[in-house]
C-alpha cells in the first residue's frame, strides 16, 4: 500500500514544501494539495517547489476540475512539471466543489468532466485532442505521462471513473462504503472493456494518531461536513432511500443546515456540528497506531492501493512521523 499526504496551500508556501519533504523522508510516495484558487494559494506554483526539493515524491491535485482553467492550460501545466522533474505528477480531478461554488458557478457536469479527462491526458502525453472543436497538440511534449484519477461518490460518477479514469479517489475511509464504491467502479471498467485491476484505488481521509479520541474527533469533524456537500448533491439528485446511494452515506446529513466555504476543510468549522461521532469514526482513521493498522489492513484487503492522509489538524508533523515510523513499514 502506498501513502500520500494531502495539504491545503495556505501561506507560507514554504511550510507546505517542508511538510512534503518530511513526508517523503518518512516513506510517503505522493503529495497532494487542494485546488481552489480563491481560498488557497495557486497549487501548481507550489508543486514546482515541492518537486524541486524532493527526489521521488509524486505530486498532484486533490482535486482540480474542468471549469477553473481551460483544459489545454491544465495539460500544459502538468506536462511542464513532468518535463522539468520527470513524470512525477498525477492529475486528481472532479466536478468542482469549493473552487466553483466560491466563484459563483455550479460544479461541472459529468459529461464535461469525462470529456476533460481524455483531453487533458492526451495533451499532457503529447497526443492530439480536440478542444472546442479545435484540434490541438503540445508539440514540445516528449514521453509525457499523466495518470488522471477521478474523485466520485454517486453511481453515475462512479461509472464514469470506471469507464475513463486511470484511478479512483474516494474521500472517506469507511470499509463498507469503500467496498460498495470500489465494486461499482470496477464493474463499470469491466463493462467498458477495461481491465479493472489496472485502476488505482486511492482512499483519502483525515488520520489522527492519539489515545485522546474526543480531541481527535474534534480535529477531524470538519471532514464529515466537507463530504456532506457532495452527499447533499446526491440526495438532491436521487432522493432519500433511493437505493442508488447507500443509506450509510446519506443518512447523517439530515441535520445539515448549510455550509460556509470560508471554513472549508478546517478543524473547528462551525458548520459541521451536525456530524455525529459515529461518522467521524467511520470516515476517518483515529486512535492509537494499532487502530490505524487494523483499518488500513481492511482497506488494503478491499483493493485500496493508496491511503492519502488529510492533515488539516493540529498534529500534522506527529501524524507524518507516526506513519513513517510505525505504519508505513508495516504496510508499505
Amino acid at each position: 500500500m502506498d501513502f500520500g499526504l494531502v495539504l491545503q496551500t495556505d501561506p507560507p508556501a514554504s511550510t507546505v514544501v517542508d511538510l512534503m519533504r518530511r513526508a517523503e523522508q518518512s516513506g510517503f510516495s505522493h503529495g497532494w494539495t487542494f485546488d481552489s484558487a480563491v481560498l488557497w494559494q495557486e497549487p501548481f506554483v507550489i508543486h514546482s517547489r515541492i518537486l524541486e526539493h524532493t527526489e521521488r515524491l509524486k505530486v498532484g491535485t486533490m482535486v482540480t476540475n474542468p471549469g477553473t482553467r481551460t483544459w489545454e492550460v491544465t495539460a500544459s501545466t502538468f506536462a511542464t512539471l513532468n518535463e522539468m522533474f520527470g513524470n512525477r505528477t498525477v492529475c486528481g480531478i472532479g466536478r468542482g466543489d469549493s473552487a466553483m461554488r466560491v466563484a459563483g458557478r455550479k460544479p461541472n457536469t459529468l459529461a464535461r468532466l469525462g470529456e476533460a479527462i481524455g483531453v487533458i491526458r492526451d495533451l499532457a502525453e503529447g497526443r492530439e485532442a480536440e478542444v472546442n472543436g479545435q484540434p490541438l497538440r503540445l508539440p514540445w511534449v516528449k514521453d509525457g505521462r499523466l495518470p488522471v484519477w477521478m474523485a466520485a461518490y454517486g453511481p453515475k460518477a462512479l461509472a464514469l471513473a470506471g469507464q475513463c479514469a486511470d484511478g479512483f479517489i474516494l474521500q472517506l475511509a469507511d470499509p463498507y462504503l469503500t467496498e460498495w464504491m470500489v465494486k461499482a467502479v470496477r464493474e463499470a471498467a469491466e463493462a467498458a472493456g477495461r481491465d479493472p485491476a489496472e485502476l488505482t484505488i486511492c482512499v483519502a481521509a483525515p488520520a489522527y494518531v492519539s489515545d485522546d479520541l474526543d480531541h481527535a474527533r474534534e480535529q477531524c469533524r470538519w471532514f464529515g461536513g466537507m463530504v456532506g456537500n457532495h452527499v447533499a448533491d446526491l440526495v438532491a439528485r436521487y432522493g432519500e432511500h433511493s437505493g442508488m446511494v447507500p443509506d450509510a452515506l446519506t443518512a447523517y446529513i439530515k441535520a445539515r443546515q448549510g455550509y460556509d466555504y470560508a471554513h472549508h476543510g478546517r478543524s473547528g468549522n462551525p458548520d459541521t456540528a451536525f456530524v455525529p461521532d459515529e461518522i467521524v469514526d467511520r470516515f476517518c482513521l483515529l486512535g492509537p497506531v494499532e487502530a490505524h493498522l487494523e483499518k488500513l489492513r481492511a482497506l488494503k484487503d478491499l483493493g485500496v492501493d493508496q491511503f492519502a492522509i488529510y492533515a488539516m489538524h493540529d498534529a500534522r508533523e506527529n501524524v507524518i512521523d507516526a506513519y513513517g515510523s510505525q505504519i508505513i513499514p508495516a504496510l508499505g
